[in-house]
């Protein structure tokens, strides 16, 4: 592989992610680049390797660590073009772990999109062409977040439709600062936050339990 392409995913020096991960995910972002001619993925102006790379590839490998990888699935709401669920899902092919990555996408080009790169890219994931709003009795280990929804709505469906999970990880930008803080009105929350490392701007924010106020808490295990 090329050395520069290899230094462009040195942020990712100090997780558990292989070089042979990084041909995985030049393949990946070659498929987007594809597909984005056909179906809107990304927008147009970011249609380039260097910044699939750095915006979407990086910033979505970050969450590795806080996958419980001791459970059978972990779940991508709203997954759109996959991510973070693919990149999820990539790097747990090369960890050679047992999980399988479910993927909720309601747009039927999207959802099958993302079951032509798992079939290419031999991952192990899951798509549900669905609106997660209307699934109940969910059960899973990690769930993630990403340019889905605000945190309140995502809050209020964990709440709704999810009896079973371990944690669950938001991608928090500049904007969502103030909405998260203003949610801890509604909801007392276990969580710690950790800096992106792809945005001075951004940070990870990883909720091991929830509790509505004045309500039961919602976590089992």
């Amino acid at each position: 592989m090329d050395k520069e392409i290899i230094n462009s995913y040195s942020k990712l020096n100090s997780l558990n992610v292989s070089r042979e991960t990084y041909l995985d995910f030049e393949s990946y972002i070659s498929m987007i680049i594809k597909k984005n001619k056909e179906i809107n993925i990304i927008s147009e102006k970011n249609a380039q390797n260097n910044i699939i790379r750095r915006r979407h590839i990086i910033d979505s490998a970050q969450i590795i660590d806080f996958i419980d990888l001791n459970s059978n699935t972990t779940t991508d709401l709203g997954s759109g073009g996959g991510m973070p669920g693919i990149i999820v899902a990539i790097i747990l092919k090369s960890l050679k772990k047992d999980m399988k990555v479910q993927l909720y996408e309601k747009s039927y080009h999207k959802s099958n999109f993302l079951r032509e790169v798992s079939k290419k890219l031999d991952l192990k994931t899951e798509i549900f062409q669905k609106n997660i709003f209307e699934v109940k009795n969910l059960k899973t280990g990690t769930i993630m977040s990403r340019a889905f929804k605000p945190i309140p709505i995502v809050l209020d469906l964990v709440y709704e439709n999810f009896s079973k999970y371990k944690n669950v990880i938001f991608f928090v930008g500049r904007n969502g600062k103030k909405i998260f803080k203003n949610s801890l009105k509604n909801w007392e929350l276990d969580y710690t936050e950790r800096k992106s490392l792809t945005s001075n701007d951004s940070f990870l924010l990883n909720i091991n339990k929830i509790k509505k106020k004045n309500n039961k808490i919602i976590k089992k295990n």
